[in-house]
């Protein structure tokens, strides 16, 4: 590190625990977000803000005037801007210093695997059952560790899988059926509570990119803000699991069809 970046990261160096070496891990890092909405907005801020090395942004949407109650990354006048431009401008008006990489597009079973192959960590910051599958899947099938997570209301849900731990799919084998899933542009979400997901999740991308804490891993937290209730659940690897478990029958990606957050 050189003058400006020990001044800019001084507090990390300062930090029991941290230090100078896992900064350096943070700066040699590469950090893939899927999605620059709710959850991607904290993200990509505090991920540039602790010097992530390079982010990678995938997100094929542009900015609406209803982004604006939770998607912080973008501002009023951002309105029809494709979200990844205006992600990447916020990110290095924060630290210049940060690589960010954008694909203006979706996540498709075409071009997952493809487009997570170069990076360290995903964070899953999608906003239908059919996208955080399509994630799982593609991160289970090219080895790669994640942190998958989804607010509705007035709280959410996260967990982290690194090889070896149970994956997304090892408690919830198969998404819902379309009619059974309730979605933040019918019921509402609290945008603080996107806040709060996004924090949690970048700070599970730090803990293993710099070596540092306990992940969330074989685990599923729970939070709701109305309350300030925090309740942790851990569950083993599925040995009978679809994709991870000991005779896996998903071998290859499957898009599912329907994506209950978008606008058609």
């Amino acid at each position: 590190m050189n003058n400006e970046q020990k001044r800019r990261y001084s507090r990390h160096i300062q930090l029991d625990g941290f230090g100078a070496e896992a900064q350096q891990r943070l700066i040699d890092s590469r950090v893939l977000l899927i999605g620059a909405g709710g959850i991607g907005s904290p993200c990509a801020l505090y991920l540039a803000a602790a010097g992530v090395g390079t982010i990678g942004i995938v997100d094929g949407d542009i900015v609406s005037l209803s982004n604006l109650q939770r998607q912080v990354l973008h501002y009023t006048s951002d309105t029809g801007r494709d979200k990844v431009d205006s992600a990447r401008e916020k990110m290095n008006l924060i630290n210049p210093d940060v690589k960010v990489e954008t694909y203006n597009t979706f996540l498709t079973e075409d071009n997952a695997l493809e487009i997570i192959d170069s990076y360290d960590f995903i964070i899953d910051g999608t906003d239908s059952y059919a996208s955080k599958y399509l994630v799982n899947d593609a991160c289970i099938l090219a080895g790669k560790p994640f942190c998958c997570g989804g607010v509705i209301k007035w709280g959410g849900q996260l967990m982290t899988h690194i090889p070896g731990t149970a994956c997304y799919r090892c408690l919830f084998p198969e998404p819902p059926e379309q009619n059974q899933v309730e979605t933040c542009s019918l019921v509402g979400v609290l945008s603080p509570a996107v806040g709060v997901m996004g924090s949690l999740m970048s700070c599970e991308a730090i803990k293993y990119l710099s070596h540092t804490g306990e992940l969330l891993t074989n685990a599923l937290l729970s939070f709701d803000v109305r309350t300030m209730q925090f309740a942790k659940m851990e569950f083993a690897p599925d040995a009978d699991c679809p994709l991870c478990g000991q005779r896996p029958t998903i071998t290859t990606l499957k898009e599912y069809s329907f994506q209950p957050c978008r606008k058609k």
